[in-house]
């Protein structure tokens, strides 16, 4: 088939391209900019556009549909001359759900650990030999894209609350219709589309209102706000909850047991993975996997790309990545790395990226969220909020949201590395939080300095 998509450059929309050229399909794509990893590897695919910006005289009628991205604009000319000549244009949820709407499709969704227990699933079911196709939100290892699409049974798919385009403001997970679905649990993020809570957690019911025939549902039963929307949905659902395993933390090195004397050694660690991997595990259950599999694949588990993961380890200091912005992930992140080294310094860095995290009616519900820090920095960029056409925010108002009077903010990334590299670093954790970059930092290069000076 003959496919084009309209904002190729995204994270998923660019693994989207690679596993459709993949499978033997005539791709191509436009975008008005495109940056590494993506830039890279579409070139080596040769899916590259010649040039960047937006031209309908690539929408043509053999195109046999467009996939449009959620960076394009409702206007975009490629959008309208496709719609012009009748060319089908699916949204990628929406063509997620074309490619899998005769497969068992499992589901995840939450306000956090959407990647993470996604990740989990497909480590599981890889290890055992299953065969599924899937969509996640991070470069995992042993995987070559974040897309994968076969003729396989099953496919697992990370199902996002955020909108699916331009030109369709419902959120990505309901168009996949779960068979198998996890909620995480529900924290109110993308305060520019959903302007209040009430109007977010609106979002799930809707989800498992939606439900297949027969559909299960997994959720995290200690968060409140989840258990009372599956106990107010309107439809018949089986619901079943779940909660975190417990583990014992002998010398950093984090033990399950659950059940006799035999003891589960794990990799990763945090109250809120171990709530991930239960959930994973309920799903790995129903469909085959057995308790023995799950635990022995569970064990070579790592975490997936920029979720708690380890850039350096030390006798005397180590230093993580994450990619925690909203309130409830950065809170549990911190809380995970100092319980894991509790005589330990925690130096916590947080970057403000996203329209919630920069909005200032959003900026309170960040108190206490790095309280548990030695040291606590917030770093947040003037340029990014320009470019978002944001308001200015004094770093005062910061400290002030935050309720932390140490807090120290920062708003160049020379000054945040000056003071990092002040500090001292013997018997210490340095955690880095953000969906974006620091303002430019070489981030493994940086830490990897750090931990040699």
């Amino acid at each position: 088939m003959r496919i084009h998509l309209i904002a190729m450059g995204g994270a998923v929309m660019h693994n989207l391209a690679l596993a459709l050229q993949k499978n033997g399909h005539l791709v191509t794509g436009s975008d008005d900019e495109i940056y590494n990893p993506a830039k890279d590897r579409l070139e080596k695919a040769g899916l590259i556009p010649d040039k960047f910006g937006w031209f309908p005289s690539k929408i043509t009628k053999d195109l046999d549909f467009v996939i449009l991205g959620m960076h394009a604009k409702s206007d975009n000319p490629e959008l309208q001359k496709a719609i012009e000549l009748g060319v089908q244009v699916y949204s990628f949820p929406e063509f997620i759900y074309q490619h899998s709407k005769e497969k068992k499709r499992i589901v995840v969704a939450g306000s956090h650990g959407k990647t993470t227990t996604t990740s989990m699933i497909m480590h599981v079911l890889r290890h055992v030999g299953l065969q599924f196709d899937y969509l996640v939100g991070a470069q995992l290892e042993g995987f070559e894209t974040m897309v994968q699409l076969s003729d396989a049974p099953l496919m697992v798919i990370e199902g996002d609350e955020y909108l699916s385009s331009p030109v369709d403001r419902r959120p990505k997970f309901l168009h996949y219709r779960p068979h198998l679905l996890v909620v995480t649990g529900v924290a109110w993020d993308h305060i520019n589309v959903f302007p209040t809570y009430q109007e977010y957690c609106n979002q799930f019911a809707l989800l498992l209102e939606n439900l297949a025939t027969g559909a299960l549902v997994y959720y995290y039963q200690h968060d409140k706000d989840l258990a009372d929307i599956v106990r107010h949905c309107k439809s018949n659902i089986n619901a079943v909850p779940y909660k975190e395993f417990e583990a014992i933390n002998k010398a950093g090195q984090i033990l399950v047991n659950t059940g006799g004397s035999t003891w589960h050694e794990l990799q990763i660690f945090g109250n809120h993975n171990l709530a991930n991997l239960a959930a994973a595990q309920k799903i790995c259950l129903e469909l085959g996997v057995s308790e023995d599999q799950f635990w022995e694949a569970a064990k070579t588990f790592s975490g997936a790309s920029k979720r708690l993961q380890k850039l350096v380890s030390g006798i005397d200091f180590s230093a993580w990545l994450d990619f925690a912005h909203a309130p409830s992930k950065a809170k549990a992140t911190v809380l995970a790395v100092k319980q894991l080294n509790p005589e330990r310094k925690l130096i916590a860095c947080l970057e403000l990226h996203t329209f919630s995290s920069l909005n200032k009616a959003f900026l309170p519900l960040y108190a206490g969220t790095l309280d548990t820090a030695e040291i606590a920095c917030v770093f947040f960029s003037p340029h990014t909020l320009e470019m978002k056409g944001m308001p200015a925010i004094d770093p005062s108002e910061i400290k002030l949201a935050f309720g932390l009077p140490s807090l120290q903010v920062f708003t160049e990334r020379t000054d945040l590395e000056c003071f990092l590299s002040e500090q001292d670093l013997e018997n210490a954790n340095l955690l880095l939080m953000s969906s974006g970059n620091f303002g430019g930092m070489d981030i493994p290069t940086f830490v990897k300095e750090l931990a040699h000076k």
